[in-house]
């Protein structure tokens, strides 16, 4: 161990010796946090006689989970694999599983993924005759979902004012009923969807404290990975299993906090002192990744930010070349000149595509970049696609499953109970499902005896199925998973019907679903697995995060991907595209500095992703909801210190470049750039101006309007920006945006299904 210590610098070292006690480890981005995690993990265990199954470490994908303990095997030997290690949501639903009949739920609870969540609640909005394109699955999911990482119940929703009035005045009212009814019939189905596992845990620490103590006496030290990063209700779950003896270690970084839409919230890092007055911060501010202009430029970029925990971050590694900024009169240009460098770079650095990676603000900017890469010949793969286990034909299979281990998961009967075709109509469908609500019983009753409801003639193959489920459930009762799920694949016809399917993508899904049976087979002969059940299986599968699946035969490939989704990774080369006000930052987050920051936080990430070479590109001119719109230059191309920037310009079939500082004075390209972000930034305001601006403060009795009929030239008020006119109404993207110029914030443009605005005549 002492040959492991040896390799840390100073505040590495004293992360991982300083081990009892609330400490707060600051990592920096590519300063060495994993392996610090690592060694502290292994000194509790080798130097301190801790053993591994009184330690939990969470973290937030299966893949980062199952490198580290491999990480800590590698030092300790196979004690490592005693570890609560995971995910939040795996660790916490292996305790539900354990603990779920405290909570009236069933131990094989089915797990409901995003997709199922969306088809329930679409299912109950068509129950409930709701307009559909009103009260949208996605916009309602994501509402619930906020309460949940909140800790607010369907009976607090309801009981909230401001809540409800929020709803009201979005025009969508009913959505506490359809919390309500989505709570319930998740229960009844004996189902929780992700939100639920995290939710659940706490009320089981909440309200059955025999349960909290008995995991506070069994985990004696928690240590969380990537902190910034988590909710209010896993702050709290976290806070009360460390209460006893206060052995928590988190490591974050809070300029790398860019998860605010899933519920992230920045708070927990910033406030993590107020919580404990005795803690010890270490920060870790040597960055080993990138070199020293990169690592300078972040820092100038960041430093802008006020809501932060203060931090010098540095490098020893080399000087490295300037940033280069590619300017560009359209996006398909810009597609053309970022495919033309990297193809450039390849060839005259002997590189591998692997070493590139181009990223943007949303999958819509990939098309120029995949099209001009295509041109080239040039490889590549679009990171955050379909993922294997969202295909139809593999979610049909794994609904068979999971239905065949719990016949109360509503969502899995929807899908089966007419696939392949068995003469079930939507209608006889719906009468089930109706005949269960209202006579207060479960769908499989129904379906046991379905005659009364459905009529004779359909009640025939509805017994079928039932007779069918029953001999599944027998086998799951005798065999491991492979040989069940290959049994149910084959009984239920969906393996014959793919096979008789001789279209190219009737082909593909047969093959997919062979390989579907191939991980199940290769999940039952791990020999360090105890557990081979089928049920053990689904709860594996169910609990991947969209970073765990990375099978790609031919790895050698450029990678496009959104910032979001490039966080955690590092390449040679970065490409960062689309570098236009509106675009990054998003037009969707210049309401506030809260959401500004959070803007400039992600512009960090992606700066940091880079180890030797970064580009940063931007179009005069790009097509965006159909029409082709003049760019400016982002406010963020100022944030980074010119020093650090060089001008580079396409000419013939290489780059000319030209640094934005000189001894002599700026280039001709440096004073456009300079003066052209200046200008842009001086015609943006970010929120309200200067503190001598006072905050408006509605009037208690304030009530938006509906903005339906909204007009320019109309007088309106906002409850944080107060009066204003509105000079300008843009109906040409999916949602109505207004340009409001108020009378002491200044000019914004506001989306009108977000804004609260009061119409005055």
């Amino acid at each position: 161990m002492n040959n492991y210590l040896d390799t840390l610098n100073e505040p590495q070292r004293e992360g991982v010796l300083n081990t009892d006690g609330p400490c707060m480890l600051i990592a920096g981005a590519g300063s060495g946090k994993t392996r610090v995690l690592t060694y502290r993990i292994a000194h509790l265990i080798q130097s301190k006689g801790v053993d591994a199954f009184n330690i939990m470490a969470l973290t937030f994908t299966n893949k980062a989970a199952k490198e580290m303990r491999e990480r800590i095997e590698k030092v300790i030997g196979p004690d490592a694999r005693n570890l609560w290690m995971g995910t939040f949501h795996s660790v916490f639903a292996r305790v539900l599983r354990a603990e779920a009949h405290y909570l009236g739920y069933p131990s094989n609870f089915t797990i409901y993924d995003t997709d199922d969540s969306k088809t329930l609640i679409k299912n109950i909005v068509k129950e409930m005759q709701l307009d559909d394109a009103v009260y949208k699955p996605n916009v309602v999911y994501n509402r619930i979902s906020s309460a949940k990482n909140k800790l607010i119940s369907w009976q607090e929703y309801l009981a909230n004012p401001e809540l409800m009035g929020d709803d009201a005045a979005n025009m969508r009212p009913e959505i506490g009923k359809i919390y309500k009814t989505y709570a319930l019939r998740c229960f009844k189905a004996g189902a929780m969807d992700f939100d639920d596992l995290l939710f659940n845990t706490d009320k089981l620490f909440r309200e059955h404290l025999e349960v909290l103590n008995k995991y506070q006496q069994r985990i004696h030290y928690v240590l969380v990975d990537e902190f910034q990063d988590t909710n209010l209700c896993q702050y709290y779950i976290i806070r009360k299993l460390a209460s006893v003896r206060e052995n928590v270690c988190v490591v974050g970084d809070d300029a790398q906090s860019i998860y605010a839409f899933r519920g992230a919230d920045i708070s927990n890092i910033l406030n993590f002192e107020r919580d404990y007055p005795d803690l010890k911060i270490i920060k870790l501010e040597q960055n080993y990744r990138s070199t020293q202009n990169i690592v300078q430029a972040a820092n100038s970029v960041i430093k802008k930010n006020k809501a932060q925990l203060p931090k010098n971050v540095w490098t020893a590694n080399e000087e490295g070349n300037l940033i280069e900024l590619i300017k560009s009169v359209s996006d398909n240009e810009e597609g053309r000149l970022v495919a033309s460098s990297i193809f450039e770079e390849k060839m005259q650095h002997q590189l591998k595509f692997s070493d590139f990676a181009v990223l943007y603000r949303t999958n819509s900017q990939s098309r120029a970049i995949e099209e001009s890469l295509r041109r080239l010949n040039v490889k590549y793969k679009v990171v955050g696609g379909l993922s294997f286990y969202q295909r139809k034909e593999i979610k049909d299979i794994l609904a068979y499953l999971r239905y065949t281990l719990n016949q109360q998961d509503e969502a899995s009967f929807r899908r089966i109970i007419n696939l392949p075709k068995r003469g079930i109509g939507d209608a006889t469908i719906d009468k089930i499902v109706v005949a269960a609500n209202d006579h207060g019983t479960s769908i499989w009753d129904i379906l046991q005896n379905p005659t009364p409801f459905v009529g004779g003639r359909a009640a025939a193959p509805i017994e079928d199925f039932v007779a069918m489920i029953k001999r599944f459930q027998l086998e799951t009762e005798r065999k491991d998973a492979y040989d069940c799920a290959f049994e149910i694949a084959k009984g239920s016809g969906l393996l014959r019907e793919l096979y008789e399917d001789k279209t190219v993508e009737g082909l593909s899904r047969y093959e997919n679903v062979q390989e579907l049976l191939n991980a199940i087979k290769e999940f039952v002969d791990d020999k360090e697995r105890e557990d081979k059940s089928l049920g053990s299986f689904l709860q594996e599968v169910s609990l991947l995060t969209s970073n765990d699946e990375d099978k790609d035969k031919d790895p050698d490939k450029v990678t496009l991907m959104t910032i979001h989704m490039a966080k955690g990774l590092e390449f040679k080369y970065v490409y960062i595209v689309g570098m236009e006000e509106d675009l990054f930052p998003s037009q969707m987050m210049l309401s506030s500095r809260a959401e500004l920051e959070e803007e400039r936080r992600l512009f960090y990430v992606a700066i940091t992703r880079a180890e030797k070479r970064l580009f940063l590109s931007y179009a005069l001119t790009r097509y965006r909801f159909g029409r082709l719109k003049n760019c400016e230059p982002s406010r963020f191309l100022e944030d980074i210190d010119t020093g650090y920037l060089r001008m580079s310009s396409k000419v013939g079939s290489g780059y000319q470049s030209s640094p934005v500082h000189s001894s002599s004075g700026n280039s001709h390209y440096a004073k456009n750039l300079v003066s052209g972000i200046k200008k842009t930034i001086a015609s943006k305001p970010v929120s309200p101006k200067p503190a001598a601006t006072q905050a408006y403060v509605a009037p208690a009795d304030f009530v938006p309007s509906n903005t339906a009929n909204l007009q320019e030239g109309m007088k309106v008020e906002h409850p944080k920006f107060g009066f204003g006119q509105v000079i300008q109404l843009d109906n040409s993207s999916p949602d109505r945006k207004a340009k409001i110029q108020f009378d002491n914030f200044g000019e914004k443009t506001l989306l009108l299904s977000f804004a609260k605005l009061k119409i005055h005549n």
